[in-house]
């Protein structure tokens, strides 16, 4: 099994790609100083495997890593790992 990352900064979202199959997305939109993290999803068949904690792990480390801005959680899942991960939670001011 081949598992990818990528930021599609084209499409505003990251993806979680498996066997080149799309598994998980989390959707943003650059809003001034702010990211908006707007919807994430995992294809049905693969839901309950930690794919879209892991999506949202990638783009927390990529905002973090390549910009200034804060996340805004838009999404209720995303909200929920600020609150899992509440050592990130830097993000949601910086």
């Amino acid at each position: 099994m081949s598992k990818e990352m990528l930021h599609e900064p084209d499409a505003q979202r990251y993806v979680l790609r498996i066997d080149n199959q799309i598994a998980a997305v989390a959707d943003y939109r650059v809003n001034g100083s702010g990211i908006s993290f707007n919807h994430t999803y995992t294809a049905p068949p693969l839901r309950g495997h930690g794919y879209a904690a892991d999506i949202v792990e990638f783009a927390m480390n990529d905002v973090e890593a390549t910009s200034d801005r804060h996340v805004v959680p838009m999404c209720w899942y995303v909200a929920e790992w600020f609150d899992k991960h509440p050592e990130r939670a830097g993000l949601l001011t910086r």
